[in-house]
């Protein structure tokens, strides 16, 4: 084959082949310009390492392969040459460098958007360039959040202060097999001007060799999607004043001295920025706010946004709400989440098949998890595998950029749209009974142990440690522990506990529920609470038991009362409950059923109704010998003088109240001291309250005191800031305005947590004693 006929032979056999320029030129690591000048004969002779990659991504055999090179090699000029850094006839700027070379950077997006921090950092890093040191900068992070883009972007802004050159090298990463870093090198120092019998063939030489050229010379390297460190480690440059950027999924924690550009999700405005430069801004104001929903929908992630944009820039007719539609209404958005090649899922899977199988079990049952994160017991659980083994998975989904660890806790969470992801993975390749098998299996596990750490706070069993915890050696050993692991498994129990009630487990239901009373009285801002006592009563009539149904009816007329607000249905419970109790004959509960049916009916307006339930609940539970009906007793007392207070019959509840804290004084017996201190601290807080509504305001701050500093001790706020603001109210009405302002201010922050209906009035209390203060300081004046 002649010289001449070089071009025509290799577009024979692409064309025949079914292969475009692009996809040629994109696998043999080529411009698609410079394989279009090859084709029409414009090019004579190209490069050993040019031919070898158009041949190998041909896919022909070796006789063409060599008539491809002996085409090539007689119309190739002899190289005379050899590595300088700079031949003796170049001058300029740009000398020594190969002009018109194969490496040149990717075009910029006329529309990239945002990212200025990001790019700022890197303008620090030029600014203080130190040829000693060259930089190494590497932008990593999860799919789809643009780290190519941003590279690209960044490489064109800053080009201007290296103008020896910007070379760009796709390392294919992502690809079964990455491209070697010998390749990789062959190819810079081609690029660089370095004839190609000059390139040595070892790796480590030519790695010596491409760090000698750039010693005098101001480069900048783009290496994009990087697999690892031990690829990217030979391309570096040992002096010169360079700059080396590296994308990767991954985040080469192995690389030493790098500064780390780790980009993060766009923020709403940005989202809609890159929304608006891409359609146009007349399209996104008639629409403002399906914009922001849109971006919503796309989790605010640059490439889904991209992709969403994109593809109404293909359709100028339709309207930002009819995608927002198909997105909320589809149950696959990531099919939506396409337009043309550019598939958000693409990118997903790219990085999900490099994982291992094992390490694709665990991301795939991670999407079975509920709540915004989880932890690596619970991945284990899912997975079916020991927690080491989990923990370890879970960092190497971190490093592939597929969850997010929390920045405190040993916790992890999926992006919206790669929790979809990995939930489609699992219909995909998990069967039925395999899910249902995974979530019986946590949900039994995390049920036991939220048994175990809720008996922590039962005031009567807390001093010793209960018993039947899963795993003994990671339990909570305390109750902070303890209320630490519920408040972060929270979701967790809650689903294990549906879970659970699905599978027939009822007991174990019923059990968690009883468990959980003493917590839940701590939080009782959870409105949670209600679900887990109708669960635990739906359980009790699964199991025909009319004594846990009794208890269960109770404990949720408290939560529809005291978390949920809703006293109608507080009210159905009670009655059900006193219902049931009288059934089982059970006094206890029916003293309870009386008491918080009294309760809904204070809060429904029917004084006088809720005063007599109240009065035949004292007279079921007194003179009854069992500690836990003396309890029931003090509770019922407290909230009869609570009643009659509100009823305005004060000195009635006063003398109520002392009873009260009489019955504490003297014990109860076989009941705790701690126990009794907590009844106690209830108890002063309702004799400060009542000294209050009769003005007696310096008498009220002693039991209001006693009460605060027993619930801070035992750090329960759903207690002690509704004290807190009693305090300040009583505060403000003994004039020591400054001290009340600060007691109020604390008490509103903490009730608006809470979610607490006292919040008003404590807001109304902080503008009143402002106006004190304000009086007060012009009278000093």
């Amino acid at each position: 084959m002649s010289d001449s006929k070089f071009g025509e032979r290799l577009y024979t056999l692409r064309t025949g082949a079914g292969i475009s320029q692009e996809q040629l030129a994109q696998r043999a690591g080529i411009s698609v310009r410079a394989l279009s000048d090859m084709e029409r004969g414009r090019t004579r002779g190209p490069r050993q390492r040019t031919v070898e990659a158009l041949v190998a991504a041909l896919g022909v055999d070796g006789v063409v392969g060599h008539e491809l090179e002996d085409a090539a090699r007689s119309g190739r000029p002899r190289s005379v040459g050899g590595a300088g850094p700079r031949p003796a006839a170049a001058t300029g700027p740009g000398a020594g460098v190969a002009a018109g070379h194969g490496l040149a950077l990717p075009r910029d997006l006329s529309d990239f958007t945002a990212r200025g921090p990001a790019l700022a950092g890197l303008r620090v890093l030029v600014e203080h360039l130190d040829p000693a040191r060259p930089p190494v900068a590497v932008i990593c992070g999860q799919p789809g959040l643009g780290k190519t883009a941003f590279a690209v972007h960044a490489a064109h802004v800053l080009a201007p202060s290296f103008p020896d050159g910007q070379y760009a090298v796709d390392l294919r990463g992502m690809d079964p097999k990455p491209v070697p870093p010998r390749e990789v090198l062959a190819r810079l120092l081609y690029a660089l001007g370095v004839a190609e019998t000059a390139v040595p063939a070892a790796t480590d030489e030519r790695s010596g060799l491409l760090r000698s050229v750039l010693r005098e010379r101001r480069v900048l390297l783009l290496l994009d999607n990087a697999a690892d460190e031990d690829q990217v480690r030979p391309l570096l440059p040992g002096h010169g004043a360079c700059l080396t950027l590296v994308t990767s999924r991954r985040s080469l924690a192995g690389l030493e001295a790098v500064h780390r550009t780790e980009l993060a999700l766009l923020r709403r405005e940005e989202a809609v920025e890159l929304l608006t430069r891409v359609i146009g801004s007349e399209r996104v104001e008639r629409e403002t706010q399906a914009a922001r929903d849109l971006a919503e929908l796309c989790g605010y992630l640059p490439l889904a946004v991209r992709i969403a944009a994109q593809r109404l820039a293909s359709r100028p007719g339709e309207t930002l709400a009819k995608l927002v539609t198909q997105l909320t209404a589809h149950g696959d958005r990531l099919d939506t989440l396409q337009a043309g090649s550019l598939r958000i899922r693409s990118a997903f899977t790219l990085s999900y098949r490099q994982l291992s199988p094992v390490a694709r079990t665990v991301f795939r049952r991670a999407s079975l998890a509920c709540g915004p994160d989880f932890s690596p017991t619970t991945a284990a659980l899912l997975a079916g595998i020991p927690p080491r083994q989990a923990a370890r998975c879970l960092e190497r989904l971190t490093d592939a950029g597929l969850l997010q660890p929390h920045s405190t806790a040993d916790r992890y969470r999926f992006h919206d749209l790669l929790r979809l992801f990995a939930a489609e993975q699992l219909v995909a390749d998990d069967d039925p009974a395999q899910i249902a098998a995974a979530q019986d299996r946590a949900a039994h596990w995390i049920l036991r142990r939220a048994t175990v750490a809720a008996l922590r706070f039962d005031a009567d069993r807390h001093q010793d440690a209960p018993d039947g915890d899963p795993d003994p050696a990671t339990a909570p050993t305390d109750r902070e522990q303890a209320r630490i692991w519920l408040e972060a498994e929270r979701p967790q129990w809650l689903a294990a506990l549906a879970q659970a009630q699905a599978a027939g487990r009822h007991q174990q239901v019923i059990d968690a529920a009883e468990a959980m009373h003493w917590f839940s009285d701590m939080t009782a801002h959870w409105e949670l609470w209600a679900e887990v006592f109708q669960r635990a009563v739906d359980s009790a009539r699964a199991l025909g038991s009319r004594r846990d149904e009794a208890v269960h009816l109770n404990f949720l007329a408290w939560a529809c009362n005291f978390c949920i607000h809703d006293h109608p249905a507080a009210l159905a419970a009670a009655q059900a409950a006193l219902a049931a109790a009288r059934d089982a004959g059970d006094q206890l509960q029916a003293g309870w059923a009386l008491g918080y049916a009294a309760g809904a009916l204070r809060r429904l307006g029917r004084t006088e109704e809720s005063l007599v339930q109240l009065y035949e609940a004292a007279a079921c539970l007194s003179n009854h010998p069992d500690a836990q009906v003396r309890l029931a007793e003090l509770t019922i007392l407290n909230t009869l003088g609570q009643h009659l207070r509100h009823a305005n019959r004060t000195d009635e509840a006063l003398v109520i109240h002392r009873r009260s804290e009489a019955l504490c004084l003297a014990g109860v017996p076989g009941k705790s001291h701690d126990l009794v201190a907590f009844y106690l601290a209830l108890t002063r807080h309702h004799l400060g309250s009542d000294l209050m509504a009769l003005g007696r305001w310096g008498q009220a701050e002693s039991p209001l005191r006693s009460a605060l500093a027993h619930f801070e001790a035992g750090r329960v706020p759903a207690w002690s800031e509704p004290v807190r603001l009693d305090l300040g109210i009583t505060l403000r009405h003994l004039n020591r305005h400054k001290e009340a302002r600060a007691t109020l201010t604390t008490a509103h922050l903490a009730l608006v947590g809470l979610n607490n209906p006292r919040r008003r009035e404590a807001a109304d209390e902080l503008r009143q004693v402002a106006a004190g203060l304000g009086v007060a300081g012009q009278s000093v004046g």
